[in-house]
């Protein structure tokens, strides 16, 4: 089962390291993971997406709160939150296809970021859902480049059962 965990972390040198090392020992694959500082002086925000069984991953969950550099540890996979991920793909778009190129984007809600004679790049946010879709319509135009950032995620303010 897929998991979303956030980790909020002292912002030092070598704290990436022990927690890229703590999944690593265990045999445990982190498939995305995203830092970024916080508001508040000296803290960083990591999202790491991996997969297990909820054993597994509470054992993970322990062993990261016992990092002296991890201040806090969520499992947001049991809660409701809200997740992004960034993607900008390069697509074919020449002259005879370049309107329904236009048009997906439109539907999705992507922004233009580059254009050139022959290709489109394109800038989507949104859920894994909203990316795998966008990927499928615009793979028989032929993807030329894909770079993703994986996801990032946060509590919803409200908890509602």
């Amino acid at each position: 089962m897929r998991h979303v965990l956030s980790v909020l972390v002292e912002n030092e040198p070598g704290v990436l390291s022990r927690v890229v090392g703590l999944f690593s020992g265990r045999g445990f694959n982190i498939e995305t993971l995203n830092v970024g500082p916080t508001l508040e002086d000296g803290l960083s925000l990591m999202t790491i997406t991996t997969s297990g069984e909820e054993q597994i991953i509470e054992q993970i969950t322990k062993q990261l709160r016992k990092l002296v550099t991890v201040v806090k540890v969520v499992d947001l996979t049991h809660l409701q939150s809200v997740e992004r991920e960034m993607v900008l793909i390069k697509v074919n778009a020449e002259d005879e296809r370049r309107a329904e190129v236009l048009r997906i984007a439109d539907i999705f809600r992507c922004k233009v970021v580059d254009v050139s004679g022959n290709d489109l790049t394109l800038e989507i946010t949104g859920d894994q859902g909203k990316i795998r879709a966008i990927v499928s319509l615009l793979q028989r135009f032929g993807i030329k480049e894909f770079a993703r950032t994986g996801t990032v995620a946060m509590r919803r303010s409200m908890q509602v059962d």
